[in-house]
């Protein structure tokens, strides 16, 4: 019971995040608890989330992706481009749809091949392939933006279910998707063990070129979700949104319990660590504190963290 407790993230976070709403509930109860804080939230977190999610899916296997920006914003200015450019119907939606997961799966693959059949370390790969999709993305569009979508696209923002936006409710399906996928399947225990010990793996019969392969292709079609959540809420695309997002990726995977060297993490501690995040952000929006001071904030927190967990003697598996 004792290991278990302290090998358990969740925990922790779940503790952070209960004093966290306290503390805002008791500085200002009024306004954290608006229905206006709580769409803010839920608009804010589908787009960040998935990121996050699709960083995650890379780090577990003891990589990473540089490119997740890059890729969200290639696969929604080609969506873009599709859904601008003909009559708006189901053959068109259909199109830009197809055409963004199209784009994901090139761009995934080739960060696959690079990473997993020429043995390019993930950082380089990932960040010479960031650096590509930016040129590109800025290169055909000019820099600028491609906006004016027809209503299928804009729906999606607006459309609530039980009163809880659409959005929020896609992140909560693509999380409960790669639960099962890591949990339940073959797949997902080839990817824990890649990330515990790649060789010893292979040696095991398992195909982890494949395997990574497939990962960073998922990592990619994951940012084409995120990507159209961010045309629907933005109503443009360009090619340089979401950058920001970028770090926070990365702090919200390690914060939720994923080990940067792989074999490790859970989703519930990312969805968790994601709500911790969303909260704190929009409780210090609402007391006008600099956003600078926020992203300090975050780092702290994620060594704080680390720090507790070394404490607990919590380290790498295998």
């Amino acid at each position: 019971m004792k290991i278990a407790w302290r090998n358990n993230v969740e925990f922790y976070l779940v503790g952070l995040l209960l004093l966290v709403v306290a503390a805002f509930s008791v500085l200002m109860p009024d306004i954290f608890w608006s229905v206006s804080n709580f769409q803010s939230v839920a608009s804010q977190m589908p787009v960040l989330g998935i990121l996050a999610l699709a960083m995650a899916m890379t780090m577990l296997c003891g990589g990473i992706n540089l490119s997740i920006i890059g890729t969200a914003n290639a696969c929604s200015l080609v969506m873009a481009w599709v859904a601008t450019s003909y009559p708006p119907g189901w053959i068109s939606a259909l199109g830009a749809l197809g055409a963004g997961a199209g784009t994901a799966v090139l761009i995934g693959l080739c960060n696959g091949v690079l990473i997993a059949g020429i043995r390019v370390s993930p950082i380089l790969a990932t960040l010479g392939m960031m650096t590509l999709l930016k040129g590109i993305n800025i290169l055909i569009t000019g820099g600028s933006a491609i906006a004016n979508y027809p209503d299928w696209v804009l729906w999606l923002n607006h459309a609530q279910w039980f009163g809880i936006p659409l959005p929020l409710w896609l992140f909560a399906l693509v999380a409960l998707g790669l639960w099962v996928l890591l949990e339940k399947s073959p797949l997902g225990r080839a990817i824990y063990l890649i990330g515990s010990n790649e060789r010893a793996t292979h040696y095991a019969g398992i195909n982890t070129r494949r395997v990574l392969i497939q990962v960073y292709m998922i990592s990619a079609l994951l940012c084409a979700v995120a990507a159209f959540l961010m045309m629907s809420k933005l109503n443009s695309a360009k090619a340089s949104y979401g950058e920001s997002y970028l770090l926070v990726s990365i702090l919200a995977a390690v914060l939720g319990g994923v080990n940067p060297d792989g074999g490790s993490g859970r989703i519930i501690g990312m969805v968790l660590a994601l709500f911790l995040l969303q909260t704190i952000e929009s409780g210090f929006n609402m007391m006008g504190v600099s956003p600078y001071l926020t992203m300090a904030l975050w780092g702290s927190l994620l060594l704080c963290f680390i720090q507790v967990r070394g404490m607990m003697g919590v380290s790498r598996p295998g």
